[in-house]
Formats: C-alpha cells, structure tokens, sequence
C-alpha cells in the first residue's frame, strides 16, 4: 500500500491520501480548499482503501484525519448536488452507507483524529470508527434541517444512535444543533478528550501504534466481537474465542509470559 499523493493540477485537489508507518495506515481526507467536504472521488478512494485492508497483513490499525486544523469533513461538497431528484439522492445516500458499511468492516481498530468541524459526512465518518480522538472545542453535528433540507439514510442515523444515545441523537438532528466534543465526551463518542486548540494526530497515532503492538489476531477478535454485540446483545463469538485459543500466537503469548519475556506475534 504505497503513499499516495497528488499528482498536480485542479482535478487533483480532492482525495485520499494513504501512508504506511509501520503496522499503521493513515488515511488523510484531502479537500482543503472546501473543509475537506467530500467529493465522488473521495467517497470512491475512502471505501476502496478500506476495503484494501482486509488483504493487508502489514497493517494492524488504521488512523482516519484530514488535511488541515479548520475541519476534519464538513460533509459532502454541495457543488455536486445541483440537479439532485429523489432517485438521485437516494443514490447517493446508498453510495454514503457503502462507504460508512467498509469503513466498520475493516478488519483491525480504526481511530478517528478530527482536528476540526465534523458535520454531516463527518459525523458519520466519525461514528463509523472504533475510537474517536478530539480537542474539547472541536464541534460535530448534521444540521441538514436548516442547510439543504435533506435527509441522512437510515444506517447513518442508526451508527450516530449506536454512539449518542437515541435521545441525544434527535435533539442533535431534530434542532440542526452542533455541539463540542466535551459535549459528547460524556456519551462515550469521544473516547480521548483532549485539551481545547489541541492537535488530535500525534495522540491518535499514538494509540494506533498502542493496537498495533497487541496481538493482531486477539485485537481483531476483540473488534469483531464487539461489531456483532452491536447489532445482536446475544450474539454466537465462539469461533472468534477458539481461533485465539488455537493460535500459534495464543502459545507464543503463554511462553513469552512465563518466561518473563515480551511476546513476538505472528498474527497466526
């Protein structure tokens, strides 16, 4: 997965940017002169890069962030919108849940760093990830009944409900609110709170590199099992326990801690 950046020229503003730091992916949302909002191309790169980590064994957790201080995403760029019917905005809703669907199933831990405004997009984008890492004075929020008057697609609101609460989350929709991350902190969307005007990256990557040194079949159970509780209180996670029983890395974790000794994981 090599480095990615732009080639040049207008068309090559928006995007995603990707570097590999040891056993940790970064994804850089790259729309600056627009607050980062999203672009077709940068729904379409996102998804693929999450989807290109299932089939990556070098990577064992992954830091999503922005370009920039101002925003983290400030939704979707509007600009593409003009001529928008039903079919087409259900279109695009479909192709958002896509995005949001590979962002949860990648397979290790996924910690969002928003150094800025997270709304609509952003919003989501952050819900969708395992841990968030914000400054206290960072604002989130989907204000769309008071900015283009639309409608966020079912899976988006339940991810944000998953995180708030159902009650927070239609006091923060239903009244087009933004609210600060010290706000949210409390619900547990925000897992690191960090000091006002603090940058999140450096402490996000730090965390990252924290998953990334466990070990990477027990970390990836531990997600996956916390994925299925999601959508199921009473879900069957037998298979992900035997697995880690059963690996080579499970002995190795055994020997290493009798003998007094740190443990070398192989992810088998």
């Amino acid at each position: 997965m090599a480095d990615q950046e732009p080639v040049g020229g207008e068309d090559a503003v928006d995007g995603v940017r990707s570097s590999l730091d040891g056993a940790v992916l970064t994804l850089r949302l790259d729309h600056p002169r627009k607050l980062n909002a999203l672009t077709w191309r940068m729904y379409d790169e996102l998804e693929q890069h999450a989807r290109d980590v299932a089939g990556d064994p070098r990577v064992r957790a992954v830091v999503l962030t922005s370009t920039g201080d101002r925003a983290f995403a400030a939704g979707t760029d509007i600009a593409q919108f003009p001529g928008f019917d039903a079919d087409a905005g259900l279109r695009y809703e479909q192709r958002v849940r896509a995005v949001l669907e590979a962002l949860q199933a990648v397979p290790v831990p996924v910690v969002a760093a928003v150094p800025g405004l997270a709304v609509g997009a952003g919003l989501v984008l952050a819900a969708a990830c395992d841990l968030v890492v914000a400054a206290e004075d960072v604002q989130f929020g989907a204000p769309v009944s008071r900015t283009l008057g639309n409608c966020i697609d079912a899976s988006a609101v339940e991810l944000v409900r998953r995180r708030l609460g159902a009650a927070r989350t239609d006091q923060l929709l239903l009244a087009a609110d933004l609210v600060s991350a010290a706000e949210l902190a409390p619900s547990g969307f925000i897992t690191r709170l960090l000091p006002a005007g603090s940058d999140p990256r450096p402490v996000a990557a730090e965390l990252a590199r924290t998953i990334a040194g466990g070990a990477p079949l027990s970390v990836r159970a531990l997600k996956q099992t916390s994925r299925r509780l999601d959508h199921d209180p009473e879900a069957d996670c037998d298979d992900l326990v035997g697995a880690c029983y059963g690996s080579a890395d499970f002995a190795e974790g055994v020997q290493a801690f009798l003998a007094r000794r740190p443990a070398s994981w192989e992810g088998r």
